[in-house]
């Protein structure tokens, strides 16, 4: 009898997994290990397509003859269509499986949106239209959050991104609460509506060393690992405390840690295709660790040092209004943009016949 890999194991510990990419050929051999969910953005969605461009090229040939009219991004928006359809094909199993509360393939509403609600709202609407098993990224600041409460009334499953901190997950959960009132009392189905509250813990980390960094700051060799650690489990406790509906998910990894200390908590944890097949090669044994506490004196030196953490660590460290501004929000936003206009890039040069 073959051993459980460590993947499985951290599905019996009751905690989802899902595989952080939407190419089409890593995501099947995820959904075959056991992953029960997938998420893309820009950055993610061009790579998947430049690792098939056998598949995907003439796909984009097509898209630009059948549409001679139609604008690049016009046309990138189409193509992520494709891939997005592709890739919720694949994960459709395990939606039935579950009667739809399970495998959802997440798609990120245009990042240059990230100011005007409605615009969010139109475009979020079309991307849960592709296929029934879609949750719509939207960022955690004001207008994503109007977004997210506007379409958690509607019915439809939302994935907040662009989010790092205690304050942004609890507004999101407290969007999803009045949205998911008001779809109740309008009713609208809930049945498959699962929403999911992403804090982009590797994302805050990075943020932190760029402070370090900048500012000289010294600390022991390994602290800023649990930055993300200790922001995520604080924001567990506060969700599980308060029932509310949104369930947290892990993402953008650095270490072992944004697997291993979330182990077992009734979290999804989205990890890189390299990652999750690196974990089931290692040594690290999958026990119950969500639970444990960040170790005290790592604490003590995170808040000592880092005006930045307390604001991400603390529920009242920050206001909506300061969502968009914080450093990692910034950081991450800029990320999206270009790699959007990177996206962009895929296509024009077909258009014009570069490549």
């Amino acid at each position: 009898m073959m051993a459980k890999t460590k993947m499985q194991l951290t599905s019996e510990l009751g905690s989802d997994w899902w595989n952080d990419s939407n190419d089409h050929a890593l995501l099947q051999h995820a959904v075959d290990e056991g992953a029960v969910g997938a998420t893309s953005n820009p950055i993610i969605t061009k790579a998947a397509v430049e690792s098939h461009p056998d598949v995907w090229n003439p796909v984009i040939d097509r898209l630009i003859k059948d549409h001679p009219e139609k604008s690049e991004d016009e046309i990138a928006w189409l193509l992520v269509d494709e891939v997005g359809r592709r890739a919720a094909a694949i994960l459709e199993p395990v939606y039935e499986r579950t009667d739809g509360r399970k495998g959802k393939l997440s798609l990120q509403v245009s990042p240059k949106y990230y100011r005007n609600a409605e615009e969010m709202v139109q475009h979020a609407e079309h991307l849960a239209s592709l296929a029934p098993n879609i949750a719509v990224k939207n960022p955690v600041v004001p207008a994503g959050l109007r977004s997210i409460e506007e379409l958690t009334a509607r019915g439809i499953t939302i994935n907040a991104t662009v989010s790092f901190s205690v304050p942004q997950a609890v507004a999101t959960a407290e969007a999803i609460e009045r949205g998911w009132k008001r779809a109740l009392e309008n009713g609208v189905d809930t049945s498959t509506l699962t929403p999911y509250v992403t804090i982009m813990v590797g994302r805050i980390d990075d943020h932190l060393r760029r402070v370090m960094a900048q500012h000289g700051i010294t600390v022991d060799p390994g602290v800023i690992n649990w930055a993300g650690v200790a922001i995520f489990k604080r924001a567990y406790r506060i969700f599980n405390k308060r029932g509310y509906h949104g369930k947290l998910l892990s993402a953008a990894f650095r270490c072992h840690f944004h697997w291993s200390q979330f182990l077992g908590g009734s979290v999804v944890i989205s990890i890189p295709y390299e990652w999750w097949n690196q974990f089931n090669a290692s040594n690290i044994e999958v026990v119950q660790r969500m639970e444990e506490d960040v170790p005290s004196e790592i604490l003590a030196q995170l808040e000592d040092n880092f005006e930045d953490f307390r604001r991400a660590f603390y529920e009242d460290g920050m206001t909506p209004d300061e969502f968009a501004s914080f450093g990692p929000s910034v950081h991450t936003l800029n990320d999206f943009l270009q790699g959007y206009n990177d996206f962009v890039c895929i296509v024009r040069q077909r258009m014009l016949g570069q490549v």
